[in-house]
Order: structure tokens, then sequence, then C-alpha cells
């Protein structure tokens, strides 16, 4: 039915390394004010690239890394979504904000085989582009960075305007995982960036589901696979990290689907009691990490909130508990499917919680960094001038009525 498009995807063509994602920063031109096009990977690597010298400077920043993952459950942002209580920019503002979603688009044939839905990555960075600019003021203006989706998996990245001079090599690389081993109903979308002189990578997953013999491998070998097929270009200067772990930091956050290693009657009878200790105590994610069977040595803060996964829809009750008509009579247990975990020393987190929007059977996870990051020998020219310049465009992109 779509002979080009499934012979490209299976082929891997297409969840690869990216040439293209959307952003609002073009190369800028601050002699004429040129319209912002979106730009390729290349064009926006090679502008950053041209516009670095050195000056001998070095200090160290310190900044606050907002990260974000939903699976909305194929349910598209409606005209009065507003997740500005989700971002707090008010109340805790950051200078980064990563947000991922799963499931972006409903996972039918039509969308894992047939062209990309670009129409949901739109609405979805209105949406954030209007939660994130609400004060109106240009100097704390946030852009797009980057925005790239793979059928359900889109992640999105913004950046406080007056950081952009020190943004430099960004890119983008997808990996599907899910039919046929290759399609993109489950894998990664990754971006990565250097700011100052570290490198950061935002790994954005969707990884096997189900809780049945041979899952919880299946889990671990996606993640194994992500890992091992992600692979970066080496960008202008040809020294960027290629691979995912060859970053600084990096930073994975998604639907792991990991789930509850107890019998689905005695996970309910748990969660009715409240005994979340000792529910945690058989969770498949931290088991292996603990036992090095996945993504060894990586971290995770202390879950100090309930089970994200499965809710009835609209509802504070979790599906199967007996409130609701289940077809086939077989419930879902619930589970901490939704994690954010990291690697790399000297990243910090402080906060680690769920939302409690009845937007989809999934409740979203967020989590606060600190990092320091150094700044040895090179800054962006012009930083001012580009920085005003480029926040003015996103005043008008992104402006509130």
């Amino acid at each position: 039915m779509w002979p080009k498009s499934v012979a490209s995807k299976i082929h891997g063509k297409r969840f690869s390394t990216s040439n293209n994602f959307v952003a609002d920063l073009p190369c800028i031109d601050t002699e004429t004010e040129l319209v912002p096009q979106v730009p390729s990977l290349e064009q926006l690597s090679s502008c950053y690239y041209r516009k670095s010298l050195l000056d001998h400077h070095e200090e160290t920043h310190k900044y606050k890394i907002f990260v974000s993952t939903w699976n909305v459950g194929g349910v598209a942002p409606g005209d009065d979504l507003s997740i500005e209580d989700w971002l707090d920019v008010r109340n805790n503002p950051c200078d980064i904000y990563v947000l991922g979603f799963q499931e972006a688009v409903p996972l039918k044939a039509s969308a894992i085989l047939g062209s990309e839905n670009w129409t949901i990555q739109t609405k979805w960075n209105a949406v954030i582009g209007k939660s994130l600019n609400r004060t109106g003021h240009e100097q704390d203006k946030f852009l797009c960075m980057a925005s790239k989706q793979m059928v359900g998996i889109l992640v999105t990245v913004w950046v406080r305007s007056e950081l952009l001079p020190h943004v430099s090599h960004p890119s983008a690389a997808c990996v599907g995982c899910g039919i046929m081993g290759c399609l993109g109903n489950k894998g990664s979308v990754s971006v990565r960036f250097k700011l100052h002189e570290t490198s950061f990578c935002f790994v954005c997953t969707h990884l096997a589901s189900g809780n049945r013999q041979g899952d919880r491998k299946l889990r671990n070998s996606n993640a194994a696979d992500i890992l091992s097929r992600t692979s970066f270009p080496e960008g202008p200067s040809m020294n960027s990290p290629r691979k995912i772990l060859d970053h600084d930091w990096v930073i994975l956050l998604g639907d792991l689907n990991y789930r509850i290693s107890l019998p689905e009657a005695t996970t309910r009878s748990l969660i009715e009691r409240n005994k979340w200790n000792k529910l945690l105590e058989h969770d498949q994610l931290k088991a292996e990490l603990r036992n090095g069977r996945v993504l060894h040595g990586w971290q995770e803060g202390r879950i100090d909130f309930v089970p994200t996964y499965k809710y009835c829809p609209n509802s504070d009750v979790y599906y199967g508990s007996g409130h609701e008509n289940i077809k086939g009579g077989r419930g879902r247990a619930p589970a901490w499917c939704d994690r954010i975990i990291w690697c790399g020393e000297g990243l910090k987190q402080h906060l680690y919680t769920r939302g409690e929007s009845k937007l989809s059977d999934h409740r979203p996870v967020k989590a606060i960094f600190t990092a320091q990051v150094a700044s040895s020998g090179s800054r962006n020219v012009s930083a001012d001038e580009i920085s005003q310049s480029v926040a003015r465009r996103a005043f008008k992109l992104f402006s509130v009525d």
C-alpha cells in the first residue's frame, strides 16, 4: 500500500542520522534581518562553527535543565491546552527545556508505514512556545533549538535566547526498534548539541511493551540497540561526538515500559495499601540497572511518586481496578513505565516528580537538573547582537495575544 515509504523504513534510511529538523534558529544575517527559514542540520552546524573564534576566555556557568516525558496516547493537544503549570516557568525557571512525547500520533499502520504527520509536531511546539513565553518579556524568550519526530516519538528542545550564541553542533538521530526490529513505532529520537565546551545528548525513547515472559529482555535489547545504532555526524570541526555515550552528559527519557515483577493481584493489593516501597523493590528497571543488565552505570533519582500507568480515560482510577469493564477480562497492572535516567559526572538532579494531567492513560514525569558548564577558549562572535536578533523573531513567532 505504501511501497516506497515501507521499503525506505525497512532498509533504515529514515531511522538513522537525520539531515534536518524543525528549529527557530536559522543562520542569522544581522545585516539584512531576513525572515527565518527552517535550516538543515548542516546549515545550523556550519553557521555556528563559522561564528566561533578564540578569545582565551575561561569561566564556569551553572544552568538549570528541565526534562519531561509524556506518553500522550495518540491524543492531539487541543486549542485550550495549557502546560504552564507543568513547566512552572514563573516559579522555577530553567535555561533549557527538553520535552519528549511518545504516541504523539495513534500507532496505526498508516502512521507507522506511511509518511510522517508533521502537523502534530507543529501543534505541540505551539503549545510549548506559548507556555514558555507567556511573560511577554523579550529578554526572557525561549526558542525551539531542535524538534524531531519519528512516527509517535517526538522530542523538542528549547533554550533561553541569550544562550543561543553559546550553542553549537546541533544534530538529531532516529533509531527504529519496532516492527521487524526497525520500524518507528518503538525506538528513539535523540538530539545532541554543545553548550560552550560541554556536549549534551537527550534520548527520547519508547521501548517494547508488555509484561509477558521475555518482554523485559526485549526492552533491554531495545536499549542496547539504541546505544549501538545511534550515530551523529562529526560536524564541521570533525571532532563532535558520534555515539550517545561519547557525550559528556546524556539524559534518557521516555516510556521505558518496565513493569513490576509481581503477580497482578499482588501488585494491585499493594497499591490499594499504598505500599510503594514494596512495589519498587520489584521494579524491573531498578533491578536491571542494579544488576548491570541494561544501561550499566546510569543513575535514576529517588521515586517518590505513584505509578504513572495505566489509568482509565479522564480518571484517577487505575485501569483494571474493578471500576470499569475490561475487554477480554484482563487488565494491565499499574507500573512506573515513564522514567528519566542519566549518565555523566557532575549532573545533579533536584526534582523528580509526576504530573496529574488526565489527557492520556499515562501521567507525565519531569525532572530538573543543574549542570556546571565550563567555557574554555571559545565563544560566539557578536553574542549580544545575535541573541537580540533571534529573540525578536521568537517574540513574533510565539507572541501571546
